[in-house]
């Protein structure tokens, strides 16, 4: 028999953390792991958009570690120790700054800052990279609230986003499209 995907348990606005803890959906624990899972789903979408083997392979690492913090965030951080919660390694920081320099070294040095576009794929590059940024900011006010949250967690956002940047410029490479520089109105 198939397990229905509702529960009816949130029907009053809240939810379980990983180990039971009720708390109320609009907490910040929720909107940072809530942000994590959009953040995966836009890197879904942008490697729906790609056609190169091993930036599509990547990114299928990236969405992982995505998991892996978002169980961190929804676990009760009073519970976690007794749970066996996937963890993020500091080679997985190392690795993305790897990913970043093989990149750069295909890359023009930046001139100019670069507005999203002039390809699907380069501008959801930039959609993933904001959302990051957010989901980011999201860790940091946890901490800043002294709830809990790995420091690793929000070092690899950190690298992610930069990461992902870094990716953008990448694909309109390999796309052969041309950046579009930024150029501010004078007037």
């Amino acid at each position: 028999m198939a397990i229905k995907i509702y529960t009816k348990t949130g029907d009053l606005g809240n939810t379980s953390l990983i180990g039971g803890t009720k708390v109320p959906k609009s907490h910040l624990r929720i909107e940072s792991y809530g942000t994590v899972d959009e953040l995966n789903s836009y890197i879904g979408l942008l490697n729906d958009h790609l056609t190169d083997a091993h930036n599509k392979n990547y990114l299928k690492e990236v969405q992982d570690r995505l998991f892996t913090i978002g169980s961190s965030l929804a676990c009760d951080p009073d519970k976690e120790p007794m749970m066996k919660i996937p963890d993020l390694k500091e080679t997985d920081i190392v690795s993305l700054e790897q990913e970043m320099d093989a990149m750069n070294k295909d890359l023009q040095p930046m001139r100019n800052f670069i507005l999203p576009g002039g390809h699907v794929a380069v501008s959801t590059a930039h959609i993933a990279r904001c959302v990051c940024r957010r989901a980011e900011r999201l860790c940091v006010s946890l901490r800043e609230h002294d709830l809990f949250v790995e420091p690793l967690v929000i070092k690899y956002l950190n690298r992610l986003s930069d990461y992902l940047f870094v990716l953008s410029r990448h694909i309109a490479h390999l796309l052969n499209v041309a950046e579009i520089a930024w150029k501010p109105r004078n007037s």
